[in-house]
């Protein structure tokens, strides 16, 4: 399950990069070509969400690094640090710099010139970006199962997706707002539209960038499982008969795996050894059923 994680969430930023990159390319020629703020602020996004992929991708590698004496819990959360580094560049580079193009092509505002070019780009980056939205969600629909994809969205602990996700859906809106002021200031001959895109754009990637960074957040300060896997938790504990009773369990996620820590009461009359042994045979049984399970901590007790 680890590993499909791993390579769902590879493939998806895969499907990210290759898309962005070569719009990249397309956009800047169609910038150089009319002129259109929009169309720059569109090539600067797309290059920011290039160099996003990558860090994704890097940060998805070093997460997978084996725990070692300074890092006893491993390096999951390494995938948390560079998803938030990946949102504030999305906010900085994408958004503050497209509103920045925005407004110096209000206060100087030129005509565009072949603005067929730019159009015929963007509905090309439309088609391009809207078969790595699918990708992304294809990949999603592989990991969350039968679960709804909103129940998904709310409770996943895979920043990686979520970054993708919130680029891939920024994206579409961006390429279909600066496809609409690019039409719009060349039927009414008014480079004001094409500036007024511009701004849209940046808006969209500031708030979409937010969005993610607070999500992301939580994750970098400490968040449990998700609740499907506390479930299964609860579930596996209440089964065994040599426990009377589960006072606590606390869960936290760190990158694809999970620690658990449940303090217990051991059914009364059981000698050292039984009890030891029913212990450790339930945590075989917890990381047996639950395989992001990777550290699992037992205290019986007589009392919370």
């Amino acid at each position: 399950m680890v590993s499909s994680t791993h390579d769902s969430t590879a493939r998806a930023i895969l499907y990210a990069f290759l898309a962005n990159f070569g719009i990249a390319i397309a956009k800047s020629w169609a910038a150089w070509l009319t002129g259109s703020g929009s169309m720059l602020a569109e090539a600067i996004h797309s290059y920011a969400d290039t160099g996003n992929q990558i860090l994704l991708y890097f940060g998805l590698r070093q997460s997978r690094r084996p725990a070692d004496a300074e890092h006893p819990l491993g390096y999951g959360k390494l995938s948390y640090f560079w998803s938030f580094v990946v949102a504030i560049l999305l906010f900085s580079m994408g958004g503050v710099f497209s509103i920045y193009e925005g407004v110096h092509k209000l206060q100087n505002p030129e005509p565009l010139s072949q603005v067929w070019v730019a159009i015929v780009v963007l509905f090309l980056a439309i088609l391009l970006e809207g078969s790595s939205l699918l990708g992304a969600l294809n990949e999603i629909r592989k990991l969350r199962g039968e679960r709804p994809f909103w129940h998904w969205f709310k409770h996943t602990r895979n920043s990686e997706l979520v970054v993708v996700l919130g680029e891939d859906v920024g994206a579409q809106l961006g390429l279909i707002l600066a496809l609409g002021f690019l039409v719009a200031a060349n039927v009414t001959g008014n480079p004001v539209y094409d500036a007024l895109g511009s701004i849209c754009i940046g808006v969209i990637l500031i708030v979409i960038s937010a969005f993610v960074a607070s999500r992301i957040q939580s994750l970098l300060v400490g968040r449990s499982a998700d609740p499907d896997i506390q479930e299964a938790i609860d579930a596996i504990i209440s089964e065994q008969e040599s426990i009377e009773f589960c006072f606590k369990t606390i869960t936290m996620q760190f990158g694809p795996d999970t620690m658990l820590a449940a303090k217990v009461k051991i059914q009364s009359g059981l000698s050292i050894d039984e009890a030891v042994a029913s212990i450790n045979a339930l945590e075989r049984q917890l990381k047996a059923r639950i395989p992001k399970l990777k550290w699992c901590f037992i205290e019986p007790d007589v009392e919370d």
